[in-house]
């Protein structure tokens, strides 16, 4: 089976000159859902703004309100639980946890031992669960983790 899942109102906030308000997004949002059936969507990065956090409260209100709540996502991070609870808040129901998803950017970015991250996505797994939230994990640099690390990447998984 193959599922879609489109990331234009995250994604495309990251080009340039490129910023949706709030109704641009809802309006975005609904096409997706309603007209072109898109399985999944994901919304926004956690935290970024309160314009942000307005968005994803009108997107998730709508998406209540048209039974499709749960293919509403948006972008969560290995941060102790605060994006969880910025994505709860605002009313989603489900968080893509981005993970590092290579030894060296764990390593580097973080100066964290494996162990160490294991342990907060663990922390910030269970912040979901308590506030009702579905999570899915995404690995950040995966494609140079299951080459230069692939050990790693297979204890995440």
């Amino acid at each position: 089976m193959l599922e879609i899942l489109d990331t234009t109102l995250r994604d495309g906030e990251q080009t340039a000159g490129v910023s949706f308000n709030v109704n641009e997004k809802l309006a975005i949002a609904s096409l997706l859902l309603e007209k072109l059936k898109v399985d999944r969507i994901e919304v926004a990065s956690a935290r970024v703004s309160n314009g942000e956090s307005e968005a994803v409260r009108a997107i998730c209100s709508w998406a209540a309100g048209n039974g499709c709540l749960d293919r509403v996502e948006a972008l969560g991070f290995v941060d102790g639980g605060v994006s969880v609870d910025w994505i709860a808040d605002a009313g989603g129901k489900v968080v893509n946890i981005l993970a590092k998803g290579s030894l060296r950017h764990l390593t580097t970015q973080l100066r964290k031992s494996p162990e160490e991250h294991m342990a907060d996505i663990h922390a910030v797994l269970e912040r979901a669960r308590e506030r009702g939230l579905s999570a899915n994990i995404y690995l950040e640099d995966w494609s140079n983790g299951i080459e230069q690390s692939p050990e790693y990447v297979y204890e995440l998984v």
